[in-house]
């Protein structure tokens, strides 16, 4: 956590800062410190990963003649910092008093200045304070693995890992209205806002630039742009199946750099089990974790177990009740700061939860999908050609002959989103209330001026050139990669204080993954063929060609079921009529209820919401918050 005073009084702000501190002990529990001077207070809570005994933060360096002149703060891991302390002390004669990655950001800095960033491979949110030159420079990392929440206040900026220490300064959360309506559509506020309007992110692959009593200045350093490419020989296919299982068993091997255990996580796909079977190159003795529920349907479990036999890790479950899930969420979302209505979030808290009895790190497999062509809405281009092929006047008349159909009938939604431009109908994986569902009085702040399109017309703007394929994959990285998958990944594992690893959302795995073409990604009857076949010697036979799970989570039971009274109590009980119509909420769960509709990740959107709101804004929802005590094995 980090403050800069605007008048040269930060010392007044050292109390808010450490009451922060507190707020995010969870995030790191192994040690606390604290530091500051006239223009700055910095904070930090450490999980120690690498070079335990030392790398204390906030850290001091600097050059010979001026051995203190920096001051950091930095939440990640660098996988590359071997490397560039080598490098450092090879060019320039740096000298290093610890053997971590902290200071190999701060020397790289000293050297190369804003160039630094770009070097840097792993993920990261960190502050440096140059005391001579008197200015701070941060940045996020690449992907947005990590986050970095920013509020500009009356007296400074401040800077933290976590929303609900911001608050500290800023004071009880308020909704962010237009923040609230993308939410509903998505399920996730997309950066750089946030549910609270004094409060935002600053954005992935972003470094930012502070001098005391001048406005923030920012800068993208890295641009993901995939690249269309025709088909290729067979010969080519060879050597890019070859790259890409190179660029991987490099990438886990950088991520397994620890001086603590390190798992990984095992669902029933090929991602996880990719990771994990590469991980165990590295670590024989290597732990996987999976989670499950009760109900029949709704685990992976079996694969999972049937994987880490073929591969030969050592396997742990944990299986998640159905009581478990509704008296926990408060509390995860709690942890979330904004609300995601992502049901995988429980029981990944849950294995996560299971994970750091036994270890401190684990690996995951967020970021294939985006990467090389995972999902299988990316068919849609192939599926809907026959109707997007049509003349204009053609598609609007069978979208007019889709609008006449019932809700829900077969082929509606195709001749529907058929008649649509790739803008108009794909803004992410998750789509939750339709325009139509939020006007009809359901959403009270509703705006018919405001889009999903304000959000997605700028990325969708940086790929025109591109196929369509890889244009949706270039919106999920700046929408729903880091918008759900990475929030969920990092707020439900440091929940835990247990840190995540992602060998996908590598910089060097990026560089193979953009270079893909279209026909290697998806076809009629797979998803990600590129990384299937590179992955042949690597992954069992029963994993390689299975569909996508997860972590399913049956709400849609639930909700119609012993989950009912749960979730109308949150929805009678919530302080948010000024947003939402309780009736009509309450009428989707009676109609969900009765079997007439499926309304089940509707209705958790907003449960969700509401939720977070009677934590953040009325507080009249206290969450018992756990001291984060575990044991490791090392």
């Amino acid at each position: 956590m980090g403050f800069v005073s605007g008048s040269g009084h930060a010392a007044t702000r050292v109390a808010a800062v450490d009451a922060g501190m507190r707020c995010a002990r969870h995030r790191g529990p192994d040690e606390q410190g604290t530091w500051h001077d006239d223009d700055v207070v910095f904070g930090f809570n450490r999980l120690s990963i690498i070079d335990l005994e030392h790398s204390h933060q906030p850290l001091r360096w600097g050059p010979p003649e001026a051995p203190e002149r920096y001051a950091l703060v930095f939440n990640g891991e660098i996988y590359n910092y071997l490397e560039l302390r080598a490098e450092l002390t090879a060019e320039f004669g740096t000298q290093f008093a610890t053997q971590g990655d902290g200071e190999a950001i701060v020397a790289a800095y000293h050297h190369w200045g804003q160039a630094a960033v770009a070097r840097l491979r792993g993920m990261f949110a960190f502050l440096i304070w140059d005391t001579q030159d008197r200015v701070l420079f941060g940045a996020r990392d690449p992907f947005g693995v990590k986050p970095l929440f920013v509020a500009q206040l009356p007296d400074g900026i401040a800077f933290s890992s976590e929303a609900k220490g911001l608050r500290e300064l800023t004071g009880a959360a308020r909704v962010n209205v237009p923040a609230l309506q993308h939410y509903l559509v998505l399920q996730y506020v997309p950066e750089p806002a946030t549910m609270d309007p004094a409060i935002r992110k600053i954005e992935s692959g972003t470094h930012l630039t502070v001098r005391p009593g001048r406005p923030m200045a920012t800068k993208r350093y890295f641009h993901p742009v995939f690249a269309s490419r025709p088909a290729i020989s067979d010969a080519e296919r060879s050597a890019l199946y070859q790259r890409i299982a190179e660029v991987m068993d490099d990438s886990v091997a950088k991520h397994m750099r620890a001086d603590v255990t390190v798992g990984a996580f095992l669902s029933g796909g090929i991602d996880s089990t990719a990771i994990a079977a590469l991980a165990k190159r590295y670590n024989p003795d290597l732990l996987t974790f999976t989670t499950g529920f009760e109900r029949e349907g709704f685990s992976e479990v079996d694969v999972a177990a049937e994987s880490a036999a073929a591969i030969g890790v050592e396997h742990i479950v944990r299986t998640v009740s159905e009581q478990e899930l509704t008296s926990t969420l408060p509390l995860i979302v709690w942890y979330l700061d904004d609300p995601v209505a992502d049901p995988a979030l429980v029981p990944l808290y849950f294995v996560a939860n299971e994970a750091r009895k036994h270890v401190k790190v684990v690996l995951s497999g967020e970021g294939a999908d985006e990467l090389f062509g995972g999902y299988n809405i990316y068919r849609e281009p192939m599926s809907l050609r026959s109707i997007t092929g049509l003349p204009g006047g053609l598609r609007k008349g069978l979208a007019a002959v889709g609008r006449a159909m019932p809700e829900g009938f077969r082929g509606q939604d195709m001749l529907r989103r058929g008649s649509l431009e790739l803008e108009d109908r794909y803004y992410g994986n998750a789509r939750i209330f339709r325009e139509e569902h939020l006007s009809g009085g359901l959403l009270r702040t509703y705006d018919p001026a405001r889009s999903f399109r304000d959000i997605t017309d700028p990325i969708y703007a940086q790929t025109k050139e591109v196929d369509p394929i890889a244009r949706m994959q270039h919106v999920d990285l700046f929408t729903w990669l880091r918008g759900d998958i990475l929030v969920k990944a990092d707020k439900m594992t440091m929940a835990n204080s247990l840190e995540l690893r992602v060998p996908f959302l590598d910089k060097e795995v990026f560089e193979v993954a953009r270079t893909v073409p279209a026909d290697q990604k998806v076809t009629k009857n797979t998803t990600k063929l590129a990384l299937r076949r590179a992955m042949e010697l690597v992954v069992p036979p029963h994993v390689l060609h299975r569909r996508k799970l997860g972590f399913p989570v049956p709400i849609r039971h639930y909700l119609a079921e012993g989950s009912y009274e749960w979730a109308r109590e949150v929805i009678t009980s919530a302080h948010t009529d000024e947003y939402l119509d309780p009736a009509a909420v309450l009428a989707m769960l009676d109609a969900h209820r009765a079997g007439e509709a499926d309304h089940s990740r509707r209705l958790w959107t907003i449960l969700v919401f509401q939720i977070w709101h009677g934590i953040f804004v009325t507080g009249q929802i206290t969450p018992q918050i756990p001291e984060p005590v575990y044991p490791v094995r090392l």
